[in-house]
């Protein structure tokens, strides 16, 4: 099975954001990154598939909406994280 597709979500200097793609790097998951900064088509996009995402990151892995570094973290924390990047 291929590892499924992961979005993220990120402005700039996002300390945040750094430490959610180091997580997955470490992983190494390869990750689509839409710069949200200023605004635009990908935030609105990010909108749309998490309606109440105030904040970035806003990660996405296949169809989960994982949330943030937090949530990203707590996964890895919990063992869940590699599964859910296997696919």
């Amino acid at each position: 099975m291929s590892q499924p597709t992961i979005d993220i979500y990120t402005k700039f200097a996002c300390p945040f954001c750094v430490r959610a793609k180091y997580l997955l790097s470490s992983k190494g998951a390869e990750f689509n990154e839409y710069d949200i900064t200023m605004g635009g088509e990908k935030r609105e996009e990010m909108l749309a598939r998490a309606p109440n995402a105030m904040t970035v990151p806003q990660i996405f892995i296949g169809e989960t909406h994982v949330g943030g570094s937090d949530d990203l973290a707590a996964l890895d924390a919990a063992g869940k994280l590699d599964a859910l990047l296997a696919g």
